[in-house]
């Protein structure tokens, strides 16, 4: 199972517990082989061109959809180099900002931005990663004028967030959550299309005032092209199975993120209507990638 990013993050750790209930399943070691590098492309072109004979996978993540219209140049096409087999889990953002931080919900954030037009500053963790984008679908949707600030990695963008370097953050659940608990960090929404069981009473963006607005981020697993659909089928069917067991929700809802388990041909059309909302945004905010 071939992973695009560095071993540690969301991806990477989905990936592995993915691949320990394919190796209880069938009864054979599935080994996780990280390939980061060039936003993903790297891994994911490995795969694209890997042989279709179902032994090698890839868990692909949110840039699968925004690659093709942040890189002018993709060694591989999404929906004609791979077939995909399910959708994995799909974690909704945290849009928290400083206590200090006059906006304690998202519409004064977004009066406050029309009043300060430029002014207000949101952090993330690189150009054209889902933080950013979550942040510029907010700004296409609402007319606020915020202002991006790219770090490299999640980390910093949240250091940065605490010590009131900057105003706002698009936030993964898990590394947040502790300092929202702890008071360090205020919670105007959440980002996904439902409320989260780990912030019950945190009204989702589109409540709060974005009407349509959802983003997050996502993993699911991809086979390459051509792979005998008979594989796909059986690879399906057994992911569906285990992500739906007791023991997969609970692990995943421990970290903010929820198994979804669709079928291919729903997992192909999620990536279709993906990639197509992600060009709007990055053609209306003309994000190119650095």
């Amino acid at each position: 199972m071939i992973v695009p990013f560095a071993p540690g993050g969301g991806t990477d750790i989905a990936a592995r517990a993915v691949a320990q209930k394919l190796t209880q399943i069938f009864g054979q070691q599935v080994i996780v082989d990280n390939r980061p590098g060039a936003g993903t492309t790297i891994g994911t072109d490995i795969a694209a061109h890997s042989a279709p004979d179902g032994y090698t996978l890839l868990e692909c993540s949110t840039s699968l959809a925004i690659n093709p219209s942040l890189r002018r140049k993709l060694p591989y096409d999404a929906l004609r180099d791979f077939t995909p087999v399910t959708l994995v889990v799909s974690e909704p953002y945290v849009v928290v900002t400083h206590p200090t931080f006059a906006a304690k919900s998202i519409k004064e954030l977004i009066a406050l931005a029309k009043a300060k037009p430029g002014q207000i500053t949101f952090g993330s963790p690189g150009t054209g990663t889902g933080g950013h984008l979550a942040g510029e679908l907010l700004k296409l949707l609402s007319g606020a004028d915020i202002t991006h600030v790219p770090y490299k990695g999640n980390g910093p963008a949240l250091t940065d967030l605490l010590g009131g370097q900057i105003n706002l953050l698009f936030a993964t659940i898990l590394p947040a959550l502790p300092h929202v608990k702890a008071g360090k960090l205020h919670v105007l929404a959440v980002s996904g299309a439902k409320r989260t069981p780990l912030l019950p009473d945190v009204p989702t963006v589109a409540e709060a005032g974005v009407p349509g607005y959802a983003s997050g981020s996502w993993t699911g697993v991809l086979a390459p092209a051509g792979t005998p659909r008979n594989i796909v089928t059986k690879l399906n069917a057994e992911l569906v199975k285990g992500l739906r067991s007791p023991e997969m929700r609970d692990w995943f809802a421990k970290g903010g993120a929820e198994p979804v388990a669709n079928t291919s041909a729903e997992f192909t059309d999620f990536i279709r209507n993906e990639t197509a909302k992600w060009a709007k945004v990055i053609k209306a905010a003309n994000i190119q990638a650095d």
